[in-house]
């Protein structure tokens, strides 16, 4: 895989960062805020929990910095962060839901279905497709078409085999398929063989 402009610079940033440059920590930030704001949304399901997740999530990768040995792992490494402070906010949100607090204070209105049916129709047929997906399989299709992650990056990013993330494309490729309705390639689906590794 031929490494892009925001990798290398991303990597001489951590390096700067891990001798104490402050400048370069702010500049690593904002290089790859949007990109783990995308995960943590994809995540959480919510922009304000997203948000509030990276921001804590941000304090733990700024402070493990130095323990990191490998600059171009930074990727990957910062990921799996943002993936475990996500899943803690969603456990804590169920657990709020469960006890009744959540549901006091979110009102249902009458016309909620209705809006997101609209919002869902207002999409295009690939949005749709795709937000149709397990959340397993639409964030590991995210990660590796839209982040471009490798899908070794993506099983260090989400804490899982890499044989997993493979499988995981390979039913969302045919769901993606079969959802818009594309014919099935020519050669047999091998699960990705020629993923990137």
């Amino acid at each position: 895989m031929q490494r892009d402009s925001r990798r290398v610079l991303g990597e001489f940033l951590v390096i700067a960062a891990q001798t104490g440059d402050r400048a370069a920590s702010g500049q690593l930030a904002r290089l790859w805020q949007p990109a783990l704001l995308r995960h943590a949304l994809r995540l959480t399901g919510d922009a304000e929990l997203a948000r509030d997740t990276l921001q804590d999530a941000w304090i733990d990768i700024l402070r493990g910095l130095g323990g990191l040995s490998d600059a171009a792992a930074f990727p990957a490494w910062a990921y799996r962060i943002v993936t475990r402070k996500s899943a803690a906010t969603v456990r804590g949100l169920q657990r709020r839901r469960q006890t009744g607090a959540a549901l006091a204070a979110e009102p249902a209105g009458a016309d909620d279905g209705e809006r997101n049916a609209e919002a869902l129709a207002d999409r295009g047929p690939l949005a749709r497709a795709l937000a149709d997906l397990p959340a397993g399989q639409r964030t590991a299709m995210a990660l590796f078409y839209i982040d471009d992650f490798t899908v070794a990056e993506i099983a260090v990013a989400l804490s899982v085999p890499a044989g997993t993330i493979k499988t995981r494309l390979m039913h969302a490729r045919r769901k993606m398929r079969a959802a818009l309705e594309l014919p099935s390639p020519q050669t047999h689906d091998t699960g990705g063989q020629d993923d990137r590794k």
